[in-house]
C-alpha cells in the first residue's frame, strides 16, 4: 500500500463528476436548475449532436458577480446555503456546489454572466478544469450563458459509454420536459441542430398550465384525466391523474414533484400503485402529473448526489395522504361530471351515497336462451354466500328482486335513457351529448363489486378458526414482528400464538381466505410488515375473491333486459364509485357526441 496523500483538485472534481455527470442530459439538468435558482423567467437551450458536441444554456436570471466567476468553478462553492442548519429546509434545487466544477472537469466550458444591476458582463473559459481561469469582459445581457463543448473529451473511458446522438438527445429532451412541467412560470425553448423543437411560454393561470401539460403530455392525457387538489395537515397534493382507461403499457407518463423537485421515491410509488390497484387492467401503468407541497423541513433532499431521491420525516403520514387523495379522486369521477377545457373530467368532489336499488328481475320476459346462464349465476351466488355468509351485498345481484320503476325525471341524466339492447351485450342510450354505449356485464360487475366491498368493509374482516391449528417455524425476527403487530394481525383476521422464540401457531385465518395455504399467507404478511411496516396483501386477496364473486354474480351476455332494467343500471352507474371501468380495468361505457356521429355520416359537408 502507498502512503496516504491528498488527491489533486482536478482529480477530485473528476471523481465528483462521476456522481453528477452521467451523460448530456445530467449536465442540462444541473445547469437549468441553476438558472431556476437564479430566478430566471426565460431559459433557452441550444443543443448540437445530442449534446455531445455542444450544450448552450442561456437565462435571464440574477447572474454571477464578476468576482465570483472563478469561485463558482471550485468545489463546494455555492450561494444557496451558509450553515448546517440551512440543510434542514433546503428550498433551492441545487446547493451542493458540485455541478459546475464537475462539468468543467470533463468538458470545455465557457461561462458568461452579467450580474444584476451591473453594466459590464464577464466570461471565463476552462478546458477540462486544468487551468486557472481568468475573467475577461464580454458583451452579454443581464443573466448567464454557459457553453459546454466536447463532453468527456479528456476521459475517453467514459466517452465510449455514450450512446448514439439520437439516444442521448432523447434523454436530454426528457429532462427538459420534466423541468417544463415543474415550472409553469418559466418560458423554455429548445433547439437541436439549429431546429426549433419546443417553445413553451410562461403560464400565469390554470388555463396556461393546461396548455403546457397538453403540449408536453399530449392532448389525449388532458382529455382523459381528472384535475385534483387536496390539502390536509400542512400537505397539499394537486395536479392531474389519468383515468384508469387511459393506462399505458409502460411507466413513461408519470411525473411526480415534491416542492418543485422531480423525484422517484418508494413511498410515493407504493401509494400511487395502491390507489390504482383496484381499477387498472393487469400489466398496465397509470399516467399522472402530480405536485406535492409540504414544509421544507419535513423532507430531506440531501439523500443522493443527483437529488432524485428524497426522505420524508413523516413517511407514513405522507403515504396515507397520497393514497387517500388519489383513491378518492379515482372513485369520485363518475358519469355526469362536467368537463372544463380540453374536455377534462370535473375536479374531484365529495362523496356520493352508494346505491341501494337493483335492476334485474326474475320476469318471465327473460329470453329462454339465458336459462343456463341463470342457473350458473345462481350457483355462483350460493358459492359466494358459502364463502362469506354475511355478504349482504350478494342479494343485490340476485335475479329474484323486484323490477325497477320507469324513470320520471324531467332532466336528462348524465348517461341518458336507454333506447335498446344490442345483441344482448350493449345498452344503447341517448343523452344530451349524443349516444352512450354501455357494456352491461362490465357495468353490473363494478356496481356489484363496490357493494360487496362496502358490506365487507362495514362488517370488517371475519376470522375463520382452523379445525386443526397449524404450527410453523419462523425466524426470531419474524416471531417478534408477530408479537409487535398482534393487534394489526387480529384486525386482518389472524389469530397467532407464539409458542417459542422461533415457532408460531396459527389458530384462525381470514374467512374469505380459509382455503388458502395458511403458512404461506402468514409468511407473506410478516414479510410485508418487515419491509414496509404494513401489509395490504389480505385486502388485495379478499378483493380478488370479491371481484370473482361479483363477476359470477353479474348479468351475463345475451340476457335480455327491459327498458326499466336498463335505465336502473344507468342510474346506479351514475351513483357508483369507479363505475367507468370494470373490476379488470376495462371501460364500461363510451360516449359518441353528435359531432362525432355527424362525421361518421359526412353530414355538413
Amino acid at each position: 500500500m502507498k502512503r496516504v496523500h491528498r488527491l489533486s483538485t482536478h482529480l477530485a472534481n473528476q471523481i465528483a463528476a462521476g456522481e453528477v455527470v452521467e451523460r448530456p442530459s445530467s449536465v442540462v439538468k444541473e445547469l437549468i436548475e441553476n438558472s431556476l435558482d437564479a430566478g430566471a423567467t426565460q431559459i433557452e437551450l441550444e443543443i448540437e449532436k445530442g449534446g455531445i458536441a455542444l450544450m448552450r444554456i442561456r437565462d435571464n436570471g440574477a447572474g454571477i458577480h464578476a468576482d465570483d466567476l472563478a469561485l463558482a468553478l471550485s468545489r463546494h462553492a455555492t450561494s444557496k446555503i451558509n450553515s448546517f442548519e440551512d440543510l434542514s429546509h433546503v428550498s433551492s434545487l441545487g446547493f451542493r456546489g458540485e455541478a459546475l466544477p464537475s462539468i468543467a472537469s470533463v468538458a470545455r466550458l465557457k461561462l458568461m454572466s452579467r450580474y444584476q444591476g451591473e453594466s459590464q458582463a464577464w466570461q471565463i473559459s476552462v478546458n477540462g478544469g486544468e487551468t486557472e481561469p481568468k475573467a475577461q469582459p464580454v458583451a452579454h445581457p443581464e443573466g448567464t450563458t454557459i457553453e459546454v463543448r466536447d463532453l468527456f473529451f479528456n476521459t475517453p473511458a467514459r466517452r465510449k459509454f455514450m450512446r448514439t446522438e439520437r439516444t442521448e438527445f432523447k434523454h436530454l429532451e426528457d429532462v427538459v420536459r420534466r423541468i417544463g412541467l415543474s415550472r409553469f412560470d418559466v418560458g423554455i425553448s429548445l433547439k437541436h441542430d439549429s431546429k426549433q423543437l419546443h417553445q413553451w411560454r410562461a403560464a400565469s393561470d390554470q388555463e396556461g398550465r393546461r396548455r403546457r401539460i397538453a403540449a408536453i403530455c399530449g392532448k389525449p392525457f388532458m382529455e382523459q384525466s381528472a384535475e385534483i387538489d387536496f390539502e390536509r395537515n400542512g400537505l397539499r397534493l394537486w395536479g392531474w391523474v389519468g383515468l384508469p382507461t387511459f393506462s399505458r403499457s409502460q411507466a413513461d407518463l408519470q411525473y411526480f414533484y415534491v416542492n418543485g423537485r422531480m423525484v422517484k421515491d418508494k413511498v410515493i410509488a407504493h401509494a400511487v400503485r395502491k390507489a390504482y390497484q383496484d381499477v387498472l387492467y393487469h400489466g398496465r401503468h397509470p399516467a399522472f402529473v402530480l405536485y406535492l407541497e409540504l414544509p421544507a423541513d419535513e423532507v430531506d433532499v440531501n439523500v443522493h448526489p443527483t437529488k432524485h431521491e428524497v426522505r420524508f420525516r413523516e413517511g407514513r403520514m405522507v403515504h396515507d395522504f397520497l393514497f387517500s387523495s388519489l383513491h378518492r379522486s379515482l372513485a369520485d369521477v363518475r358519469p355526469g361530471d362536467e368537463k372544463p377545457a380540453f374536455e377534462l373530467p370535473q375536479t374531484v368532489s365529495g362523496n356520493q351515497p352508494m346505491p341501494a336499488s337493483n335492476y334485474f328481475s326474475s320476469s318471465p320476459r327473460v329470453a329462454s336462451s339465458s336459462a343456463p346462464r341463470q342457473a350458473n349465476f345462481a350457483l355462483g351466488v350460493q358459492e359466494g354466500r358459502a364463502a362469506y355468509e354475511n355478504m349482504r351485498a350478494l342479494a343485490a345481484a340476485d335475479t329474484a328482486l323486484a323490477e325497477a320503476p320507469e324513470p320520471q325525471q324531467t332532466e336528462t341524466p348524465p348517461l341518458g335513457f336507454a333506447l335498446a339492447q344490442l345483441h344482448g351485450v350493449f345498452i344503447l342510450a341517448q343523452n344530451e351529448q349524443g349516444l352512450v354505449l354501455v357494456d352491461m356485464h362490465a357495468a353490473h360487475e363494478r356496481v356489484t363489486y363496490e357493494r360487496m366491498k362496502q358490506s365487507w368493509g362495514d362488517e370488517g374482516i371475519r376470522s375463520q378458526p382452523l379445525l386443526v391449528p397449524e404450527t410453523m417455524a419462523v425466524s426470531a425476527s419474524e416471531a417478534r414482528l408477530a408479537e409487535e403487530h398482534a393487534e394489526l394481525l387480529n384486525g386482518l383476521g389472524f389469530e397467532l400464538n407464539c409458542l417459542g422464540p422461533e415457532t408460531l401457531m396459527i389458530r384462525a385465518v381470514p374467512a374469505l381466505l380459509r382455503n388458502a395455504n395458511a403458512k404461506t399467507l402468514v409468511n407473506d404478511v410478516l414479510s410485508d410488515l418487515a419491509v414496509a411496516g404494513e401489509s395490504t396483501r389480505i385486502q388485495e386477496r379478499c378483493n380478488e375473491i370479491l371481484s370473482t364473486m361479483a363477476c359470477h354474480g353479474s348479468v351475463r351476455a345475451s340476457r335480455q333486459l327491459t327498458l326499466p332494467e336498463m335505465n336502473a343500471l344507468l342510474r346506479d352507474m351514475e351513483r357508483t364509485e369507479r363505475s367507468g371501468q370494470c373490476n379488470h380495468g376495462r371501460p364500461t361505457w363510451v360516449q359518441l357526441s353528435m359531432d362525432e356521429l355527424d362525421k361518421l355520416f359526412l353530414r355538413g359537408r
